[in-house]
């Protein structure tokens, strides 16, 4: 079982002018793994908010994983891998590069992202995308790592890159 806080970045969503689509779509996924969420909220593409829900979620609701959606763009307002790398501790840029991998199999489109993913602490924080299919996609190409990658934070992940006889 690990926790989990989402956050949704949204100028309109914060203002209740658009339903919360990307989050419903990382709740669902989500429930049907050994997974608990225990933070949501939506905030504006506001770097300095998004920094401190970011902190807070982390350092006082010990959160085991933290996924964002939005953000992730190329608009002015596309805040969110500039407000995650401000708190991370060390970059973990395979979570990132596969999402982008898997899809530019789907569309050019995806070569325009600039998510990021990084640890805080015990803590893994990852973008995503704000439409809904690309959380479903991308989630679906990172979700076979996330059980490791949180076991290994927490000190509780066998040794690695041992081969089973």
């Amino acid at each position: 079982m690990f926790t989990v806080g989402i956050l949704t970045i949204s100028d309109k969503g914060s203002r209740g002018e658009r339903q919360d689509k990307s989050g419903e779509a990382i709740r669902e996924i989500l429930s049907s793994m050994d997974a608990r969420i225990v933070n949501y909220d939506v905030v504006p593409d506001e770097k300095e908010l998004i920094v401190e829900k970011l902190v807070k979620w982390v350092d006082e609701d010990d959160l085991d994983v933290l996924i964002t959606t939005g953000g992730t763009g190329l608009t002015p307002r596309d805040v969110t891998p500039e407000a995650t790398l401000a708190v991370v501790d060390r970059i973990v840029p395979g979570f990132a590069e596969a999402m982008r991998a898997e899809s530019l199999k789907k569309t050019p489109m995806a070569m325009l992202s600039r998510a990021v993913a990084g640890t805080r602490g015990k803590c893994l924080i990852i973008n995503l995308p704000g439409s809904p299919k690309a959380v479903r996609e991308c989630l679906e190409v990172i979700l076979p790592a996330l059980p490791h990658a949180v076991e290994t934070l927490k000190g509780q992940a066998g040794e690695c890159g041992i081969a089973e006889t």
